[in-house]
This record gives structure tokens, C-alpha cells and sequence, in this order.
């Protein structure tokens, strides 16, 4: 059985200014990744790519390569700890049911007119069709510290408090006030539940007749933002640091149990964000690493 990884963490980007940089991404990556060697994973399997290195080529191609040298009974892991956003579904696309993607900022995200470019970020439908490829008998686990709906900067409000606490939300709202104001339009016409839907439970759905069991860890509902904090004088995702302490505390707890204490944690830290478990209910039943 191989193991294999793929660790993305990015603070800097390349077109944005300092004011929406983040400060824990990277040491998420890292910190997942020296987890994961706990579980088997060997440095030389665990792709880690952070800041400039992590741009949409380099991070597709690292997630293309683990995915087609899958075999039955390997574990597969991809984490992701950036900005989340949305961009309007192109037109002949997939039928979206918000008619908005959730998109994932690389390094080098930048605009295209109103919106971000897509060449720029990844979005769910890439996720899905690469996914989609994973072969039976194959377990592949996604962690996801960022803000994966637009619904997540509706209150100013919460903005403002985040930053009083001395965190930070990661998620970018369209580049444009033009931009914006269209993207709350799309949002306003599609009931909230529909949107909550797509955004969490067909994240890492495969599309087609796909054969692999995607369990998707994600750092916030969709109407939240997964925050950027400090800890003990160091930077983490909010959701990474309290993931990663339930996983040392209890490593032979199940995924349920896990997602649990995750949850108390994120209460006890005064947290507002609640991370979401998506996979299975068999899935639900076993450990970390565990096929079911």
C-alpha cells in the first residue's frame, strides 16, 4: 500500500496587496504533512508546496501525478489552507445549482475583468473531474482550511470582530465592486440551501461513474469564515491547529469522534466557525487512514 500527499499552504500572493495576505497557511501545509508522517506517509511521497511554489499549474500537476500512480489500497491525502472565493459559472458549463463555483486562490490569483480568473484559481469542477479518476479500493482524504462559500463576508460585522481577536478570514470577495454586486445577485436568487448543498456535500463529489471514497474535512460551514489565528506566538488555520490536536489526543478515535472534538475545541477557543465531516456513514465509523 502506498501513501501519498499533496500539501498546499499560501500566504503571499503575487497580485495582492500585504493588507490580504494570510499568516498560517504555510505552517498548515507543514504541519499536516509532518503529521502525516505518523501515519506511514514517507517525505519523499508528500508533495509540499507553499507561497510561490504553489501556483494552479504546480499544484494540478502534483495532484494529477498522485492521483494516476493511485492503485487499489493506497491512501491518498491533498490539504489545502488558502483564500477561498466564488466565480460565476461559465457559460455551456456545469449546471450549477447557485450558479456560482467555488474557487480556491492559487499564488498567483489576479483579475480578469470584473471576477477573478479561472486560470488563476482552482475550482470545484476541476477538483471533481480529477477525482473523478481515483480508482476503486482507493481512500483519499481532503483537508480544506479555507472559506469555500461566498456566503462567508455577508456581516461586516463579523469582519470587524475577526480582526479585533486578532484573525483573519480567509476568503476573498470578488476583485470589483461591479463584480460584487453581481455575484450577490446570482446569490440572491438561489434559496440558501441549495447553496449550502453544492458548496459542502458536492465539494469532492466525483462526477460519472467514479469508483474512489473522497472523505472531505472541511474548516467552516458555507455561511462562515475559517479563520487565520495565532497560537501560543504561531500562526495556524484555526481548524488545522484544533484538527491536528484532536488527531494527536486520540488517534485511534473514529472520523465521528474526531469531527467531535474538533467542534469543542473550536467552542472552547471561541471560534465561530464549525468544521464539517462529508463522506460515508460507513466512512464516519472508522479512524483517520482507514478504509472502510
Amino acid at each position: 500500500m502506498a501513501r501519498r500527499a499533496v500539501c498546499v499552504g499560501i500566504n503571499e500572493f503575487a497580485t495582492l496587496p500585504m493588507s490580504s495576505w494570510l499568516s498560517g497557511c504555510v505552517n498548515d501545509a507543514h504541519d499536516i504533512a509532518a503529521t502525516l508522517r505518523t501515519y506511514g506517509f514517507r517525505g519523499s511521497a508528500t508533495t509540499v508546496l507553499c507561497d510561490s511554489d504553489a501556483t494552479k499549474p504546480a499544484v494540478m500537476k502534483a495532484l494529477t501525478s498522485m492521483v494516476e500512480a493511485a492503485e487499489p489500497g493506497d491512501h491518498l491525502v491533498f490539504s489545502f489552507s488558502s483564500h477561498g472565493t466564488q466565480v460565476p459559472n461559465e457559460p455551456g458549463g456545469d449546471d450549477e445549482p447557485d450558479g456560482l463555483d467555488e474557487a480556491f486562490a492559487c499564488h498567483e490569483i489576479a483579475r480578469s475583468g470584473d471576477q477573478w480568473s479561472r486560470d488563476t484559481v482552482i475550482v470545484d469542477d476541476e477538483l471533481h473531474d480529477l477525482f473523478a479518476g481515483v480508482p476503486k479500493g482507493v481512500l483519499l482524504e481532503v483537508i480544506l482550511d479555507t472559506c469555500h462559500s461566498g456566503t462567508g463576508l455577508k456581516d461586516l460585522d463579523d469582519v470587524m470582530q475577526a480582526a479585533l481577536l486578532g484573525r483573519r478570514p480567509r476568503y476573498l470577495p470578488p476583485p470589483t465592486i461591479k463584480g460584487l454586486g453581481r455575484v450577490r445577485e446570482i446569490r440572491a436568487s438561489t434559496p440558501p440551501r441549495t447553496v449550502d448543498r453544492k458548496a459542502l456535500v458536492e465539494l469532492t463529489k466525483p462526477r460519472g461513474r467514479a469508483t474512489g471514497k473522497p472523505v472531505l474535512y472541511a474548516a467552516c460551514r458555507p455561511a462562515q469564515t475559517a479563520a487565520d489565528a495565532t497560537f501560543d506566538g504561531r500562526s495556524n488555520g484555526a481548524f488545522t491547529y484544533h484538527l491536528l490536536g484532536a488527531l494527536r489526543e486520540r488517534p485511534d478515535s473514529s472520523r465521528s469522534e474526531l469531527h467531535t472534538a474538533v467542534t469543542a475545541r473550536l467552542k472552547s477557543g471561541d471560534f465561530d466557525q464549525r468544521s464539517t465531516l462529508e463522506g460515508p456513514v460507513a466512512a464516519r465509523r472508522v479512524g483517520f487512514g482507514q478504509l472502510w
